[in-house]
């Protein structure tokens, strides 16, 4: 079993950078591809970014690309997502998640967080 806590929302302007954690308590985390998704109000939730366990492989949503950064310190069973340059369609909650395996994918996650709240203004 994963717990995993997301923080850093808030309101930003457009152009501006946030950058979300995420703390993941129990098993080892290091054992774990992690990912961040995000839902914004009357869509379905998105995969945006994702991470290897070891943090050498990672995989971003088109929409992202070349804006956001996830990374991860397994030292401090931590998991990161820099958000550059943000639009106001970045707007939604986000959410962390995490899975067993070895391969980066935009499914099959098993644990989730509770989900933190973006915000950006024009």
């Amino acid at each position: 079993q994963v717990q995993l806590v997301e923080s850093g929302g808030g309101l930003v302007q457009a152009g501006g950078s946030l950058r979300l954690s995420c703390v993941a308590s129990g098993r080892t985390f290091s054992s774990y591809v992690s990912g961040w998704f995000r839902q914004a109000p009357g869509k379905e939730r998105e995969f945006v970014a994702g991470i290897s366990r070891g943090g050498g492989s990672t995989s971003y949503a088109d929409s992202v690309k070349g804006r956001f950064t996830i990374s991860r310190d397994n030292a401090k069973n931590t998991v990161y997502l820099q958000m550059n340059s943000l639009k106001p369609e970045d707007t939604a909650v986000y959410y962390c998640a995490a899975r067993p395996g070895l391969v980066v994918t935009s499914f099959g996650y098993d644990y989730w967080g509770q989900g933190t709240q973006v915000t950006v203004s024009s």
